[in-house]
């Protein structure tokens, strides 16, 4: 099973990403862990990625692609995979087609911005412990005070409405554009086309995992 999980910011994907590779014993592959990883080893691709961000620059995707590569011949992707943000634009998802890179399922986990600011402008965090709230879903006992300590909860600078909508902007302008790219692939007669399913990334974790799982039961 090799996987791409599409969505917008806040629409679960990291933690729907660890249930399906917990559930079908793949590994999550980051593009940011992998250039984490080949910068720590001091390999080739390694040292000339950690060139280019150590002058401030992007990576180019013909790195990454290669860096793609290296990371799915590794033993524990024998079983597949799943690609986590990445493919971000139309290019690499090309890059990934000219190097047949095969990709089977392309999951996308659709919610709606105003949903996604509701759900993520109510998080609130007690900065000593970590431990997140949410002032519809999970509320704290007493309105913006941690249970245990009583003491006072933040609104991480992540969280704030104007930040989530500039998130979303980028998302709807640079990434967005790959749903029609693989729901369009995948509607054509290509051999090495991917199989496409939207999940309603509504409701709780579990409710939205039994969507995927199912979605890939009937693919």
């Amino acid at each position: 099973m090799r996987m791409i999980l599409l969505g917008p910011p806040g629409a679960g994907k990291g933690t729907q990403a660890a249930c399906v590779c917990g559930g079908f014993g793949i590994p999550q592959i980051s593009t940011g862990d992998m250039l984490r990883a080949a910068v720590k080893e001091g390999t080739p691709l390694g040292r000339e990625a950690k060139a280019v961000m150590e002058s401030g620059g992007l990576v180019r995707d013909e790195t990454i692609i290669k860096l793609v590569k290296e990371r799915i011949e590794q033993p524990d992707c024998a079983n597949g995979f799943l690609f986590d943000g990445f493919p971000r634009t139309i290019a690499q998802a090309d890059a990934l087609r000219d190097e047949n890179i095969r990709i089977d399922q392309v999951i996308e986990l659709r919610l709606e911005d105003e949903e996604i600011v509701r759900r993520l402008t109510g998080r609130r965090v007690h900065p000593g412990s970590g431990r997140v709230y949410h002032n519809i879903h999970s509320p704290p006992a007493v309105p913006d005070r941690d249970d245990a300590t009583g003491e006072p909860l933040v609104q991480r600078d992540d969280d704030r409405e104007d930040t989530v909508r500039e998130r979303l902007r980028v998302y709807h302008e640079q990434t967005q554009p790959l749903v029609a790219y693989y729901s369009s692939w995948a509607g054509q007669g290509d051999a090495e086309r991917p199989r496409y399913s939207i999940v309603d990334a509504r409701g709780s974790v579990a409710e939205v995992e039994a969507r995927i799982r199912a979605a890939l039961r009937t693919a």
